[in-house]
C-alpha cells in the first residue's frame, strides 16, 4: 500500500494572497494502515494573530513569538512529505494551496504529489454519514478528537479517518470499484491509482461479499424476503398496559432512565378506546409526556388484534427518524407479539436502479463534478441501503438536480416485465407497507393520497396524526398549487436535452421550446412588474424577505395584456405537447428510455398548463392566490401560489368522513383550554374524544418568564425605537448568559436589523451570531453550528418556533421578541379574515389570536426539553401583560413565575437565578 502524509494547517485567515499566514503545521505519516511518524511546529507570522483565530484555536501571539519563520522549516516540510507520498488533507485544496503559496513566496517549488481529500473520500465511501466535518466524521467512526482546531490533533484524526476509509475501499466489491475507476478522473482526489491497486488484488466473485448480489453489473445489497409474522395474541389490552408501564414493567427493563408517567398510560388508553369506538380524538400531550410511545403501543396492539393497519403520519422527517431508529427497536424488545412496521414516502424519495444504470452507461465527459460525485456516492450506497431512500444520504447541490433523473418518479414505464422490477426500492416499500401493521408516512404523502386519482397508501381506516397542528398547512398546500419561473425554465431546458435524432419535427420542436422560454420570460417579467408597481399597502414581506402580492382578477387594470401574454405562452406549451406526441408515435418500442422521458415531460407539461391556466385565467372564490418576488433578484424571479381559504370541508369530505378513527395529537392544539379552534379549522365535527395531558416537568422550578416594563412598546412607539430597545436588551442578557440564547422573531426585516445592531454593539467577536436567512445553511445546520459554540446567539423566524430541540446547557435563555400574530396583510390571513367576517365571526378572536397562542406555546416549548433543563424566557412584547388578550397567552403555558419589572431588575434576577 502507498504512503500517505496527512497535513493540517492553522492560519491567520483563509486567503494567503491577502497576507494570511501559517501559524501552526501538523503532519502525520501513514504506511500500511498505521501511523508511523509525525511532525509539528508553530510558525511565526509577520503580523499579530486575529482575536477570533486565537479564540478558535487557542494559539496566542506569545506562543508563536519564538517559533521559526516559515522559510526556516520549509525544507523539513518538503522532506517529510517526500515525492512519492500522497498529500492528504481534510479539504485538501485549502491546506495544499496555502502551503504551496508559502513555498512559492519563498522561491521554492510547490508540492506536486498525488492528493487525497478526506472530505471527498468520506462522501463517497461513507455516504450515510450524518455530516462531513472533521468532528462529525470522528464521532461517526468513534475516534476521540482531543484538541480540535490544533494542527497535529486535526492531522491525527484525519489520518485515523483516512485509514478507515482506505479499509472500506478495500472491502468494496470489484464491480463497484470498476465503476468508481471510470468516474475517478473527474474527482479532486487521485483515487484511480488506489482503486486500480485494490482491483488487481480482487477476485471477481461476489460470493466473498456477504449480503451482496451482482445484477447487470451493479453490486447491491441483498433484500430479505418480506413476510407477515406468525403470532398468537391472548393478552388483554389493560393487562398489556400494566405489563408495559408498571414501575417494574417491561419498559423499565429496557430504558435506563425510565420514569412512570401517568399521562403516557392515559393517552394510550384514550387512543385504544377511540379505535374500539370508531371515534376521532384530539389529544394535546405537553412536552415530556412521551407521546410517541403512548400512541405507538395502542396502535400496534389494535392493528395486531383487529388484523388491520394503522397509519402514523408526522410532519417532520426528524420525528420519523426518531420513531424508526429509537421507538420501534425499543418496542420490538418489550412487545410480546412480533410486528411489522414500514416507512412509505413519495416516489421521488426512492432510487430507480433502472434509471441509475442508464445514467452510468452514458459518457461522463459532460457531467460536472457534483454529478460525478453523486454517481460515486450512490454506487457505494446501493451496497448498503435496504430502502433506496435519498434521505439516507446528503447529495451535493447539482446532485439533487441529477436525482430527478434517477428517482422512481422518473421511471414511469417500470412494470413486472422490466429487468429491474423485482429489485425496485419503491415497489419494495409498497410491498412492505401492504404487509405492515403500522405504516409510517408524512403529512405530505397523506394529503397527496387524499387528493390523488389513484391510491398511494395501502387501504386503511385508522390513523394517528402526530404534529397535527401542521395538518391544515399541509392540506392547504396539497389542495392548492404552486409554480415558479425557474421550474418552468428547468422543464423547458430538459426538453431541449432529450436525446432525439435530428429531423424536421425535432428542429421545429427546438424552435418552439426557444419560443416557450422567451414567452415565459415575458410573462414572468410582466408579473414581476405588476408587483413592483402595486401600491405599497398591497405588497408585504414574507419571513424570508420576499415581496408578496395578492392576485385578484377583478382588481387588475392590465388584465387583458396579462391574458394575452398568458395565452401566447400556454398555446406554445400545447404545441410542444403535440410535437412530443408526434415524436413518441414515431419512436420504436425498443427505445423505451426515450419514450419514458417524453411521457414524463408530457405529464410535467400538462401539470404546468393546468397550474398556469388556473392561476391566471380562472377565478375561484374559494381559493386565495398570491405572487411572491425576490425584491433584489432577477426581474423574472417570480413564484405563484394558490391555497384554499378553508380546508375544513375538503378534509371532512375526503378524510374524516371516510375513516373509522383518526387520532390528532400535538403539544399545541388548544386555545384557552378548548379544542374548538382546531376542530373548526380541520372540519373534524364535534362528536370527538378530547383530552389534555399535562407535562410531568416541574416548570415552576425550571423556568422564569420575564417581561420588561420599560422597553419601547411595539404598538405605541416607533418600530425603530422598539428594535433599538430590544437589541440592547438582548445584548445585555447575552452578556449574563454568555450567549446560549435563541431569539425568535415574527419579522425577517426585524431579525436583520437586530442582527446588525448586535454586530455593532459587540466587542470584537464577543458572541457568535447565527441568523436564519443571513448565515448559510439549513435549519438543522444552523442549530448544529449554534451548539458548536459556547457563546452563540441563534436568530430565527417562523420555522424556528418549533421542532428545534436544544436540550441541556446549550440553551439557557429564550427571547420572544413579539407575540407571534400572523401579519394581518399576509394573503392567506387576509382571505380567511374576510371569510370569517362574512360568516359573522370575529377574525381576531377566531383566527389571529388562536394562531398566535398556539405559535407562542410552540416557541415557549423550545426551552425545556428534559426534567433537568433550566432557563429564562424573556418576552419583549408588553402586550402579554398589558393587553386584554394577554391572559390567553399566559394561560396557554404551564404555570411559571412571571416577573414584570424594569430591565435592570430583571437582569439582576437572571444573574441571581442562573
Amino acid at each position: 500500500m502507498d504512503k500517505f502524509v496527512v497535513v493540517d494547517l492553522e492560519t491567520t485567515g483563509h486567503t494567503p494572497a491577502r497576507g494570511d499566514q501559517i501559524i501552526e503545521i501538523g503532519m502525520v505519516k501513514v504506511v500500511n494502515f498505521k501511523i508511523v511518524d509525525q511532525y509539528k511546529t508553530y510558525v511565526k507570522p509577520d503580523h499579530d494573530i486575529p482575536t477570533f483565530i486565537t479564540n478558535l484555536t487557542g494559539i496566542t501571539n506569545e506562543q508563536v513569538a519564538e517559533a521559526p519563520q516559515f522559510k526556516e522549516i520549509a525544507g523539513d516540510i518538503l522532506a517529510f512529505c517526500g515525492k512519492d507520498s500522497y498529500f492528504v488533507g481534510h479539504h485538501v485544496e485549502f491546506d495544499l494551496g496555502f502551503l504551496n503559496y508559502a513555498l512559492q513566496e519563498h522561491g521554492m517549488n510547490p508540492i506536486s504529489n498525488r492528493i487525497l481529500d478526506t472530505v471527498e473520500l468520506a462522501r463517497i465511501l461513507v455516504p450515510r454519514a450524518p455530516g462531513y466535518k472533521l468532528s462529525q466524521l470522528a464521532d461517526f467512526f468513534h475516534i476521540e478528537h482531543i484538541n480540535p482546531h490544533r494542527a497535529l490533533s486535526d492531522a491525527y484524526v484525519t489520518a485515523e479517518i483516512l485509514i478507515k476509509l482506505l479499509k472500506k475501499a478495500g472491502e468494496l466489491p470489484a464491480e463497484t470499484l470498476e465503476h468508481l475507476y471510470k468516474l475517478s478522473g473527474k474527482l479532486k482526489s487521485d483515487l484511480s491509482f488506489i482503486v486500480s491497486e485494490i482491483l488487481t488484488q480482487k477476485r471477481f466473485s461476489i460470493e466473498e461479499y456477504e449480503g451482496l448480489e451482482v445484477y447487470r453489473g451493479l453490486a447491491i445489497k441483498k433484500q430479505d424476503k418480506i413476510s407477515k409474522p406468525e403470532r398468537d395474541q391472548s393478552l388483554a389490552f389493560g393487562d398489556f398496559l400494566d405489563d408495559v408501564f408498571h414501575e417494574e414493567g417491561s419498559l423499565k427493563g429496557h430504558l435506563q432512565q425510565f420514569e412512570m408517567r401517568p399521562g403516557q398510560r392515559k393517552m394510550s388508553e384514550i387512543i385504544y378506546d377511540a379505535f374500539i369506538q370508531s371515534k376521532h380524538a384530539l389529544i394535546e400531550a405537553e412536552t415530556g409526556t412521551g407521546k410517541t410511545l403512548a400512541y405507538l403501543i395502542p396502535a400496534l396492539y389494535f392493528a395486531i388484534s383487529e388484523q388491520t393497519k394503522v397509519v402514523v403520519s408526522t410532519f417532520t422527517t426528524q420525528l420519523q427518524s426518531q420513531i424508526l431508529d429509537k421507538e420501534i427497536p425499543l418496542l420490538k424488545k418489550v412487545f410480546p407479539i412480533p410486528f411489522k412496521t414500514a416507512l412509505l414516502k413519495g416516489k421521488r424519495h426512492y432510487l430507480s436502479l433502472n434509471k441509475f444504470e442508464q445514467e452510468l452507461l452514458k459518457p461522463i465527459e459532460e457531467d460536472n463534478y457534483d454529478i460525478v460525485l453523486t454517481k460515486a456516492m450512490i454506487l457505494v450506497w446501493i451496497t448498503e441501503t435496504e430502502t433506496g431512500d435519498v434521505d439516507e444520504i446528503q447529495l451535493p447541490s447539482s446532485g439533487k438536480i441529477f436525482w430527478r433523473k434517477i428517482n422512481a418518479e422518473a421511471d414511469i414505464h417500470l412494470n413486472p416485465s422490466s429487468p429491474w422490477f423485482s429489485k425496485t426500492y419503491y415497489q419494495r416499500a409498497k410491498e412492505k407497507a401492504q404487509k405492515a401493521d403500522i405504516i409510517i408516512t408524512n403529512h405530505a404523502l397523506l394529503c397527496t393520497d387524499l387528493n390523488h386519482d389513484f391510491q398511494l397508501l395501502p387501504a386503511y381506516q385508522y390513523a394517528i396524526i402526530d404534529e397535527a397542528h401542521h395538518l391544515e398547512k399541509s392540506a392547504s398546500r396539497h389542495f392548492g398549487m404552486q409554480t415558479d419561473y425557474v421550474s418552468i425554465q428547468y422543464l423547458l431546458n430538459g426538453l431541449s436535452e432529450l436525446n432525439i435524432i435530428q429531423g424536421q419535427i425535432w428542429e421545429s420542436l427546438q424552435q418552439k421550446i426557444l419560443n416557450g422560454k422567451e414567452y415565459a420570460d415575458d410573462l414572468f417579467r410582466y408579473l414581476y412588474q405588476i408587483v413592483c408597481e402595486s401600491h405599497e399597502k398591497n405588497v408585504t414581506f414574507n419571513d424570508v424577505g420576499r415581496l408578496q402580492y395578492v392576485f385578484e382578477h377583478d382588481q387588475l387594470k392590465s388584465m387583458s395584456e396579462l391574458h394575452e401574454l398568458a395565452d401566447r405562452f400556454l398555446l406554445t406549451l400545447k404545441e410542444i405537447q403535440g410535437m412530443l406526441q408526434q415524436l413518441a408515435d414515431e419512436l420504436s418500442e425498443h427505445n423505451q428510455e426515450l419514450m419514458d422521458e417524453i411521457e414524463l415531460k408530457q405529464d410535467e407539461l400538462a401539470s404546468l398548463l393546468k397550474s398556469i391556466e388556473f392561476f391566471l385565467l380562472n377565478h375561484d372564490d374559494k381559493q386565495v392566490k398570491w405572487i411572491e418576488i425576490e425584491a433584489s433578484g432577477a426581474k423574472n424571479a417570480v413564484f405563484l401560489y394558490s391555497e384554499p381559504i378553508s380546508v375544513a370541508p375538503l378534509l371532512q369530505e375526503s378524510f374524516f368522513s371516510q375513516k373509522e378513527s383518526v387520532i390528532l395529537t400535538s403539544a399545541t392544539l388548544t386555545m384557552n383550554d378548548s379544542f374548538l379552534y382546531i376542530t373548526e379549522r380541520l372540519g373534524l365535527g364535534h362528536d370527538v374524544l378530547s383530552e389534555k395531558i399535562p407535562s410531568p416537568f416541574l416548570y415552576g422550578r425550571q423556568v422564569k418568564l420575564m417581561v420588561p416594563n420599560d422597553l419601547p412598546h411595539i404598538k405605541y412607539d416607533s418600530e425603530e425605537s422598539f428594535i433599538q430597545g430590544i437589541s440592547e436588551s438582548i445584548y445585555r442578557l447575552a452578556r449574563i448568559t454568555r450567549g446560549r440564547m435563541l431569539v425568535l422573531f415574527t419579522s425577517y426585516n426585524m431579525l436583520k436589523t437586530t442582527y446588525r445592531n448586535l454586530k455593532s454593539m459587540m466587542n470584537d467577536n464577543e458572541f457568535v451570531l447565527i441568523a436564519q436567512g443571513i448565515s448559510s445553511g439549513s435549519r438543522s445546520r444552523l442549530k448544529k453550528n449554534f451548539q458548536a459554540f459556547d457563546n452563540a446567539i441563534l436568530f430565527g423566524t417562523s420555522s424556528f418556533w418549533e421542532g428545534v430541540d436544544i436540550p441541556g446547557d446549550d440553551l439557557t435563555s429564550l427571547v420572544i421578541v413579539r407575540l407571534p400574530f400572523d401579519p394581518p396583510d399576509h394573503p392567506v390571513y387576509q382571505a380567511k379574515s374576510e371569510s370569517l367576517k362574512e360568516a359573522g365571526k370575529n377574525p381576531f378572536m377566531d383566527l389571529a389570536l388562536p394562531n398566535a397562542v398556539i405559535r407562542f406555546k410552540q416557541g415557549f416549548g423550545r426551552l425545556i426539553r428534559s426534567s433537568t433543563d433550566k432557563g429564562i424566557v424573556f418576552v419583549l412584547d408588553q402586550r402579554i401583560i398589558r393587553s386584554r388578550y394577554g391572559k390567553y397567552f399566559l394561560r396557554s403555558i404551564p404555570e411559571v413565575p412571571v416577573l414584570y419589572d424594569g430591565i435592570h431588575n430583571l437582569l439582576q434576577e437572571v444573574k441571581d437565578w442562573l
